[in-house]
């Protein structure tokens, strides 16, 4: 039994020295990092509402920041939120930022920027927006070039003349388009007035249908698909790209192409998304705030950045479900498009 005793203490005695030289090496590493280590820089990311576009900035700009932390031997410590569409949940999001003193905001979505803009209005906190579809038409900035103040960002301004082209490239003989949106979108505005100059001047009819929750984005699809339009028209906004796994089936099944702003929509099953690429975007926006934390740039100098609005993604699912040909419909779009991308409808981007 002594014997045994003896054993089994000694087996401990081992485990414990065994322990504690692994403790010591963690604990190395640890300080070796923090060693190198020449600043921490606190950020906090608001995003506006969980849908697969924005969804896909903040995780490029967590990332981007996260090769840029090692490569400057800086530390980027990062609060996120997200602010679900809601106005007063956006600005106590931002109060909180405020409150934990943190050295850059980075807002996603003209909402958020906005309310960033009047929150840190006066002070020389930097905010660094992402996915503003028109900075100056909201006075984030005095110009692109120049943004005059604490303010600067990436936009994803949408050429709607492009869009447009792809509609009767698809379609020639289209008599009639709807135009889905929600009113109080910033950046649905413009596009809807260059939209409707479009038409205008092709002579062509259009129908306005408009809501703000999801119950009413359906109501205003259902509308639209019982007018028997020829195809529908959505900008860059946030209120129908997050209603539009729930409407895509409405047009489908009435054989109508949605035609809308951001690849997100063709990845919830409109047949197409065309604008920018929003990783790309997320880096870039990371690329700002470094340069603005670790560079010293100064957002009133920092131009804003505006990308290729060039790249086509077409849901070939429903392509088929609505009696199209893909070869066809990609050589009609190619013209006008300087990418093609192929998608399945799914809820996320992998």
């Amino acid at each position: 039994m002594k014997k045994l005793i003896a054993v089994l203490l000694a087996v401990l005695l081992v485990a414990a020295l065994a322990g504690c030289g692994s403790t010591a090496t963690s604990d190395n590493n640890t300080n070796d990092q923090a060693a190198n280590v020449t600043a921490t820089y606190k950020i906090g990311i608001c995003n506006y509402v969980d849908h697969p576009s924005l969804n896909q900035i903040v995780a490029s700009v967590k990332e981007q920041l996260a090769t840029l932390s090692t490569e400057n031997n800086v530390l980027f410590d990062i609060i996120e939120d997200n602010a679900n569409a809601d106005a007063d949940v956006m600005n106590q999001i931002i109060a909180n930022f405020i409150a934990e003193d943190v050295d850059l905001m980075v807002g996603i979505a003209t909402p958020v920027a906005m309310a960033m803009q009047a929150a840190t209005e006066g002070t020389d906190l930097p905010v660094v927006f992402a996915a503003v579809s028109d900075p100056e038409a909201v006075d984030l900035v005095d110009s692109m070039d120049a943004p005059g103040a604490n303010i600067t960002g990436t936009s994803d301004y949408l050429n709607t003349d492009a869009i447009m082209d792809l509609i009767f490239a698809a379609d020639p003989d289209a008599k009639t388009v709807g135009l889905l949106y929600d009113l109080g979108q910033d950046s649905s505005t413009g596009a809807i007035e260059d939209a409707k100059a479009y038409l205008d001047k092709k002579g062509v009819g259009y129908i306005e249908q408009t809501g703000t929750t999801a119950e009413e984005v359906m109501m205003a699809a259902q509308s639209l698909a019982d007018d028997g339009v020829d195809a529908v028209f959505t900008p860059t906004d946030n209120t129908i790209q997050e209603a539009e796994l729930s409407i895509y089936e409405i047009f489908t099944e009435a054989k109508i192409p949605h035609y809308a702003g951001a690849d997100s929509f063709a990845l919830n099953g409109a047949l197409l998304g065309y604008g920018v690429d929003y990783v790309l975007l997320g880096t870039e926006t990371a690329n700002m705030v470094c340069d603005i934390l670790v560079g010293g740039k100064d957002p009133a100098t920092t131009g804003v950045m505006t990308f290729d609005n060039g790249i086509a993604t077409i849901n070939t699912e429903t392509c088929e479900a609505i009696g199209l040909e893909l070869d066809s419909v990609k050589a009609a779009f190619e013209p006008y498009c300087t990418q093609i991308v192929e998608i399945t409808t799914a809820e996320e981007f992998d």
